[in-house]
């Protein structure tokens, strides 16, 4: 079987890790949290102990004591290095965008500051710069600018986002990726936060972790 490891934080990153423990192609050999992991969501490490899943306590890719067949990220909070990018089998990232829009941090809260309509999930493969990898799956779906909070949005994107694990991960090495068009491409990061106004937080004049 294929040594997999799952990177990330809450309840997406869960329901990965459980789909792998039910896979017959993949063993889910460890799991890295996120760390500190954010108290709005199911802890990763608390369910890794239920299963019996040895978890990297620091929170770090490269305290990892194996080389990965197949390493999914699931809102990890590190940049991989091209050294372990180009060492493991198969290294992929589920991000909150339509990708090329909204790379970098914070996408739904800036598709809902910018009236977007539409938003989405995308499944890349992972490289040295950030959200540019080739796509191997991506799910659109409607949000509603002058309705919806970025909680609602969040809540819409887990569901999606494991509807879209779920449908490509058995026919991940069968996936030919595309290559991103670098000139749609919309990147945020964490020093334009500040500009987010009352879309910096899970919902519009409260503040609470994102």
């Amino acid at each position: 079987m294929k040594k997999a490891v799952v990177l990330g934080k809450g309840d997406l990153a869960i329901k990965v890790g459980e789909w792998l423990l039910q896979s017959e192609e993949y063993e889910l050999t460890a799991v890295v949290p996120v760390i500190p992991e954010p108290v709005w969501t199911n802890s990763l490490a608390e369910w890794c102990k239920t299963k019996n899943v040895p978890i990297v306590s620091s929170g770090h890719y490269k305290d990892l004591d194996f080389t990965p067949d197949f390493a999914m990220s699931v809102f990890y909070d590190k940049i991989f290095k091209k050294d372990f990018i180009d060492s493991c089998g198969k290294i992929l990232n589920l991000h909150n965008s339509p990708l090329p829009k909204y790379r970098g941090v914070s996408p739904i809260n800036w598709a809902l500051k910018n009236k977007e309509t539409e938003h989405g999930v995308t499944i890349h493969e992972i490289t040295p710069g950030i959200d540019d990898g080739p796509i191997i799956g991506q799910i659109k779906y409607s949000i509603y600018p002058d309705i919806d909070e970025v909680r609602d949005v969040y809540n819409r994107a887990m569901k999606y986002g494991y509807i879209l694990f779920e449908q490509t991960a058995p026919m991940f090495d069968k996936i030919e990726p595309r290559f991103q068009d670098d000139s749609k491409s919309i990147y945020y990061d964490s020093t334009k936060n500040k500009f987010l106004g009352d879309r910096r937080y899970f919902t519009r004049g409260e503040k609470g972790a994102r």
